[in-house]
């Protein structure tokens, strides 16, 4: 009877998490002839190695049964450099502009019809008076006021000058100021050739002295805003896909439990930690590839430097972003969190990254801040590589500041990461 007793109990504790788990412990130290990773004996690095390689297959196979990740892979970045390039551009057109003409003379008609063949401007009003055209603006039908006085061809036959006003709904300040800007050229423009047509050719050049300029556009000589935006936003998909999907991946295992299989393991901190960089490592290799393709497919874009400097920063730049990923989900205890965290970062990132706006232009503190900002460095890589053929040692205190990050963000990423006994 002592023995049926002691054999029910030896049963249930085998049966039990904790009996399981005590029992693998005993064939890890015991079983020399094990197949498993874990219970292979050998040297530390041979035992290592094969536990890298063993976690190594998992990420793998969970990243290919994920029924989304693949997908994203080739999907977003060509969703993100077909569309974002033609809709986030400063390059401003299509200003909508209401005409007040006063003097309704040859000269005011064709002062409008040069606005107008610009291509910057579209005649959407012709008012009587200041304040009709004020109502389109309003109305949100006008961007522009024009407003040609009296007496204009007369003043300018008599050589006694005229003015015209411009006002310009300032409450998108950029576009108001650009606008501005277009029309006074313009506006320039028209009176060099009334000058040129009213004054004789000697009193032309003698009494108006004139500045010739010849001008050139370094490294970018069309003005092509969209060969500054597409290296940015290969930056930002990398930082997307390699950096904060991690984060979130990872704190979703945790809800699920999966997680808490590893914990109880005796794999070490360090190499848990490289089996979850290295798979999106090299999705990250896959996904600039990708984007390279499609800049020259479709912009026609090519570096004006060479591929393998790009790579080499990449390689840094997925570390740092990764090792930032697996920080966060070593605090985050829900997905929400995980969430919440990535906005907050993601949003630092950007606006601190000279995506849309020039570092040059910030305060002196935004500027200390954006010294911070890993996103920054990489982007003002991909920028001068593309555009103006830059190489390692040119771009060396980049290459500085991202193995510092990186080495900051794993090393942190080991030393928070907690397993449970």
């Amino acid at each position: 009877m002592e023995n049926k007793e002691n054999n029910i109990e030896t049963n249930t504790n085998l049966n039990s998490p904790l009996g399981v788990r005590g029992k693998l412990e005993k064939n890890i130290e015991t079983n020399t002839n094990s197949n498993s990773p874990l219970g292979a004996r050998g040297s530390l690095g041979a035992r290592g190695s094969s536990v890298l390689k063993y976690l190594l297959r998992k990420e793998f196979k969970q990243i290919l049964r994920n029924a989304v990740l693949p997908k994203m892979i080739f999907v977003f970045p060509f969703m993100v450099l077909m569309v974002f390039p033609w809709a986030a551009s400063y390059e401003i057109k299509n200003l909508n502009l209401s005409v007040i003409d006063n003097d309704h003379s040859t000269y005011s008609q064709q002062l409008t019809q040069k606005i107008i063949s610009s291509n910057y401007f579209k005649l959407t009003d012709v008012s009587p008076n200041y304040t009709q055209a004020l109502k389109s603006i309003e109305r949100k039908e006008s961007d522009i006021i024009l407003e040609i006085p009296a007496n204009f061809e007369k003043d300018l036959v008599n050589r006694q000058g005229a003015k015209v006003m411009i006002s310009a709904n300032a409450v998108n300040g950029m576009k108001g100021g650009i606008g501005m800007t277009y029309l006074s050229s313009i506006l320039a423009d028209f009176n060099v050739g009334i000058t040129q047509r009213l004054l004789p050719n000697t009193v032309a050049i003698n009494a108006v002295p004139t500045i010739q300029l010849d001008t050139q556009y370094r490294f970018n000589p069309h003005l092509n805003y969209r060969v500054f935006m597409v290296p940015a936003l290969m930056v930002m998909i990398l930082t997307l896909l390699c950096g904060f999907l991690p984060a979130v991946s990872i704190v979703f295992e945790k809800e699920l439990g999966t997680m808490e299989q590893i914990n109880v393991s005796p794999v070490p901190k360090a190499t848990f930690i490289l089996a979850k960089l290295i798979p999106f490592w090299l999705i990250g290799f896959i996904v600039i590839s990708i984007g390279f393709i499609i800049a020259w497919a479709v912009y026609g874009l090519i570096p004006a430097g060479y591929f393998s400097t790009i790579y080499l920063f990449a390689a840094i730049y997925i570390l740092t972003v990764s090792g930032l990923g697996l920080v966060i989900s070593n605090y985050a205890q829900t997905l929400q969190q995980a969430m919440f965290v990535v906005f907050f970062f993601m949003l630092v990132f950007i606006m601190l990254s000279g995506l849309y706006t020039p570092i040059d232009s910030m305060p002196e503190w935004a500027k200390w801040i954006a010294a911070f900002n890993p996103l920054k460095h990489f982007m003002f890589v991909m920028r001068s590589v593309y555009l103006k053929g830059s190489n390692p040692i040119q771009l060396l205190n980049e290459l500085i500041a991202l193995i510092g990050f990186a080495l900051f963000f794993n090393t942190w990423a080991v030393l928070s990461y907690r397993k449970k006994n």
